[in-house]
Parts: structure tokens; sequence; C-alpha cells
């Protein structure tokens, strides 16, 4: 069971630089403040969206078209692996889609690029613009200017096994308040049995590691980079939280509370020991959890924001957002899509295809009843976060990245100094290369 779950590990490995050259025409932009824009538009719209969270889009187009007869959505899934370099490509070559559906973690590079069309005015208009996750908008967002929407929500977060736990003595409202109390719940869990573990983590899948690892930083109010895009450097030596975040996994691989096939997994198989029952904490998000286990595992699991050293709360704001290429042909009709996307029915239904809502007000009652297990998130979107830099994907989605080297580096080999020092080198030295 593995959709989704390649996600951030699949992200395109292109070089700023690399890109810059390949999307430097700046295309005408569509007027967004015409009169009658996004309204009773006709044709065609041409959308392309992200392999891996394809089953996000198709029921939705499905829908959209069904409910109206002068505008038709074709949606075009483009591998994620691929998708920077192709968009970069129908930019150059002046033929591009009307609207992408894409990782918001990449929003940045293009809107950097001027690719993309300024939204601020019509997004401004919706009656529930303060509702969506400020994450998402955060990185469509350049000089107080919004070049994207929010879509869907891939969130990670704690989970726990609730029926080791009671097992264990184990609470997890205690557990997240500190590294020091989540060690000391999973040394409690460790001995419920040999075949029990208390942790699990994917440690050979970069993309993957950095979803669930870094929210530990973010709740405390740090990052591994520093400063603003064009000035961004790392911030790794005397980052006081990142070394605790690193001891913290040094230690449950030291003391054996994780399973030592964390070595060496990539995420093929990611959460099938947490649903197994086998693993009582587990950093994961919706899909891998809930998707992919049936309804009698669901009443054993809670989940609860990833903390930091003394506690706090983060989440990995992933997922997508929507954008329209500068040179859209049919701007209008595009924009009317987005907002059907954004409809609260649409937005309601995205947890059946294991994602979350952009749009904290989806949390109503029925909302509640039909997926308890989403809602988390929604209660606390202003926790969501994710760096808005032009570097993400070569500091944190590739095999010999610097993020996944200072991890295993310091992990499992101990040398967490060492690893600290390359990595901040590394981090430096992509950063100056992304920004120049």
């Amino acid at each position: 069971m593995f959709t989704r779950r390649k996600f951030l590990g699949l992200g395109a490995a292109v070089t700023t630089a690399g890109f810059a050259s390949s999307c430097s025409s700046v295309l005408p932009e569509p007027d967004v403040q015409a009169a009658g824009f996004g309204q009773d538009s006709t044709g065609t719209v041409q959308v392309w969206c992200r392999a891996a969270t394809q089953s996000g889009l198709t029921d939705l187009v499905k829908k959209f078209n069904a409910s109206q007869h002068r505008l038709t959505v074709e949606l075009t899934p483009v591998l994620d692996a691929q998708y920077v370099t192709k968009l970069a490509t129908a930019i150059r070559g002046r033929s591009v889609p009307d609207l992408v559906d894409i990782d918001d973690i990449n929003s940045m590079l293009f809107i950097y690029r001027d690719a993309f069309t300024d939204l601020t005015e019509p997004l401004s208009e919706l009656a529930f613009r303060d509702k969506l996750s400020p994450g998402h908008l955060r990185l469509a967002t350049k000089d107080k200017r919004v070049y994207g929407v929010p879509y869907l929500a891939d969130n990670s977060m704690f989970w726990f096994n609730t029926e080791l736990c009671n097992r264990a003595d184990v609470d997890p409202d205690q557990a997240v308040t500190s590294f020091g109390n989540l060690l000391e719940a999973a040394r409690k869990l460790r001995k419920l049995g040999d075949d029990i573990y208390a942790w699990s983590f994917p440690a050979n899948s970069p993309g993957a590691l950095g979803f669930v690892v870094q929210p530990m930083v973010w709740a405390a109010k740090t990052d591994l980079i520093q400063g603003t895009i064009g000035s961004q450097s790392g911030h790794i030596v005397g980052n006081d939280v990142v070394r605790q975040m690193l001891e913290l996994h040094r230690q449950l691989w030291v003391d054996g509370l994780v399973p030592r096939a964390n070595f060496s997994d990539d995420a093929s198989r990611w959460g099938s020991d947490f649903r197994a029952g086998k693993v009582g904490i587990f950093p994961s998000n919706y899909s891998v959890v809930v998707s992919g286990s049936d309804p009698a595992f669901h009443k054993k699991v809670t989940p609860r924001l990833l903390s930091g050293p003394d506690g706090g709360s983060a989440f990995f704001d992933g997922g997508d957002n929507m954008c329209i290429p500068r040179g859209a042909k049919n701007a209008s009709g595009a924009w009317e899509f987005v907002r059907f996307a954004l409809d609260l029915p649409q937005q309601i239904d995205l947890p059946a295809g294991g994602y979350t809502p952009v749009r904290s007000d989806a949390r109503t009652g029925e909302f509640a009843e039909k997926y308890p297990l989403a809602t988390l998130p929604l209660e606390h979107i202003e926790q969501g976060y994710a760096p808005t830099t032009l570097s993400y994907n070569l500091l944190y989605n590739q095999p010999d990245g610097p993020w996944l080297q200072m991890f295993r580096r310091a992990v499992f080999d101990g040398e967490l100094e060492a690893a600290m020092k390359e990595a901040q080198q590394n981090y430096d030295r992509i950063l100056r290369q992304g920004q120049a």
C-alpha cells in the first residue's frame, strides 16, 4: 500500500539554476479583475495534477463536469519526479495548461520566476478567505501577493496505538509534552514484549523522514533553514533544538526502541508494522494510518500534533496548491473550477481519498462524525508549516542530500557533532547556489 507514500521522496531533483534556464519566458498574465472573471465560463479547462495526488482530483473533476454543461475540465496526471521539469518546459514553449495542481512545496519555484498569475484580488473576494490553510498560503505568497490557492492537505502527526498505550500505562497527552516524556513512554511500550516496538521511522527515505521529523524542530519555533529567499542559510550548528531532535532518535535506536528494519526502511512498506499493532507511537499521515486500515483498527488509534523538546506543536503542511500559469487560455474557467474545489461539499469529502481539507470551517459536526481522525489538523490549522525555499528538493528529497546524510550519521553512527557541521556546510552551499 503505497500511493502517496513515496510523496516527498519523488520530488523533482532540479537545481534552481537549471530551472531558471528552462523557464525564462514571462508569459502574459490573465486579467483576473475583468468583469465576470470566474463566472459562467465556457470551453475547456486543461488541468495538470501530480500523479501522487491524482485520486484527490479525479472524482472532483467528474463531479464538476456533471454539475454543468458549459465548461469541461480535462485532467492530465504528471509523474511527481517529472512535474517541475515538464511544467518549466511548457512555459518555455509558451504552451501551458490553464491550471496546475502542484505540490505546495514547489509553488515558490515558479512564483519566483514570474510564471504564475497573481490571484490576490479574486482570492480576497472569497467569503472563507480567512479559513484557508495559512501554511499552504505562505508557500504561495511573495511580497504580500498570492499566486496560488490551497486545495488539499497532507499533514504529519503522531499516531498512538491506544490499546498498547493502555497496557503500558502511557498517556498520549503527557507523552507529547517533552522529548523526555516521549522517550519514557517509548521505554514503557517496548517492555510489552519482544515483538512490540515503541516507535517507527523510515530512516532511508529522505522525503518521508523529513515529513515526520522536521515538525519536531518547528514545534520549538525554529527551523533548519534561516533567512528569507535571497539570503537563506542553514541553521544547524548552534541550533540546540536540532541537536535534541537527533539525540532523541539516536537514543531510540541505541536502546532498541525501534525496529532494526528502520535502518533500511525506504517507506515502501511504511506503516505496515503500525497497522499490524506492533508499534505504539508512529509519526505519519492520515492516509498511511487510516486509509490503509480497517474500521476496527481506527478505534485503536488517536492522533496528536508532533511536538518539540519542551512541548509545543506543529505538523507538516504538505499537499497541493492550485495555480493558474501566466499564458493560460481559459483562466476564467480555471478559477471557476478552483472555487468549486474549495466549496465545503468537496472539501468535506477529501478524507475519503486520504487527504484533509484546507478550510478550517470544514470541521463541521457532520465531518467530525464521519471522519473523526481527520479533525485534529483543522482544529489547529495555524500550526501547519513548511519551509519557504527554492532548494527544498535538493536539501530534503535526495538520497545523497544533506538532510538524510546528517540524520543517518548522527542517529546510526553516533557522530552528532560531525554530522551537524557537515550538514551546515552543505545546506549553506545548496542554498547559496539555489539563490544565485
